[in-house]
C-alpha cells in the first residue's frame, strides 16, 4: 500500500550504488583486518585508507539523495508537499527513511571517525601480528553497520 507507494519516491539507482559501496568497503575492512594479523603494515593501511574512502562515497551518494529529496519537497515537515489521496501516510514513510537512513549515516560518520583515530597509530605499527584486536574489534563495528543497511536497503527501496 502506502509503504510501497512511498519506496517508488526512492532511487533504487542510488540505493544499489550505496549498497555495492558498502558490500565493498566490508572487504576493504575485511582486507584491512587481515593484514594486521599477519602484521603487514602496509596492507593494513592501505584497506583502512579504502574503507575509508568507501565510507566517504557512502556518505556522498546519501547526501545526493537527501538533497534530491529536499529539492522535491519530501522532506517531512511544514515544507513537505506531494499531490495524491495518501500525501499524509507518504510524508510518515518519509519520517522513517529519513530517521532509519539517518542513524545508519550517524553510525558510518562514527565509523569514519574511529578509522581517522585507527590509521596514524596503524601508520606508526602500533598494531601487528601479537595485537590488532582494535582493528578487528573496528571491524566488527563496521561490519555490523554495514549488514544493517543490507536490512534497510530492501525494506526502504524494494518494498512491493
Amino acid at each position: 500500500g502506502v509503504f510501497v507507494a512511498g519506496s517508488h519516491h526512492l532511487d533504487i539507482r542510488l540505493g544499489g550504488l550505496n549498497t555495492a559501496i558498502l558490500i565493498g568497503s566490508s572487504l576493504t575492512m575485511a582486507l584491512a583486518v587481515r593484514g594486521a594479523q599477519l602484521g603487514n603494515r602496509k596492507t593494513l593501511v592501505r584497506f583502512l585508507v579504502l574503507t575509508l574512502v568507501l565510507g566517504l562515497a557512502f556518505l556522498g551518494v546519501k547526501a545526493v539523495e537527501y538533497h534530491q529529496k529536499w529539492v522535491h519537497h519530501l522532506v517531512p515537515g511544514p515544507g513537505f508537499h506531494l499531490e495524491g489521496p495518501h500525501a499524509n501516510e507518504i510524508q510518515l514513510f518519509f519520517s522513517l527513511y529519513f530517521a532509519m537512513t539517518g542513524l545508519h549515516a550517524l553510525h558510518m560518520i562514527i565509523g569514519i571517525g574511529l578509522i581517522l583515530w585507527l590509521l596514524p597509530a596503524a601508520a606508526r605499527g602500533r598494531y601487528h601480528a601479537q595485537f590488532y584486536h582494535p582493528i578487528e574489534a573496528f571491524g566488527l563495528y563496521w561490519h555490523f553497520v554495514d549488514i544493517v543497511w543490507i536490512f534497510l536497503f530492501p525494506l526502504l527501496y524494494i518494498a512491493k
